[in-house]
């Protein structure tokens, strides 16, 4: 379980780094986003869920877990 909430606190820490670094552009891309249609966006979320998945593989393969 501590393992869990460490891996969920970093994915807090690096889902905010956007919202710090670049609020203006954040907004921009807010409205850009609505444009697009949904099957894309759901496309590109699961292509961003395969990526992670793929690269938990590895950290475990590489890792030694």
């Amino acid at each position: 379980m501590g393992y869990f909430l460490s891996v969920l606190g970093m994915v807090f820490i690096v889902e905010a780094i956007p919202y710090i670094l670049f609020p203006r552009k954040l907004k921009v891309f807010a409205q850009f986003i609505s444009t697009v249609s949904e099957g894309a966006i759901q496309i590109v979320g699961i292509l961003a869920a395969c990526a992670g998945l793929i690269i938990i593989y590895l950290g475990r393969l590489l890792g030694g877990m």
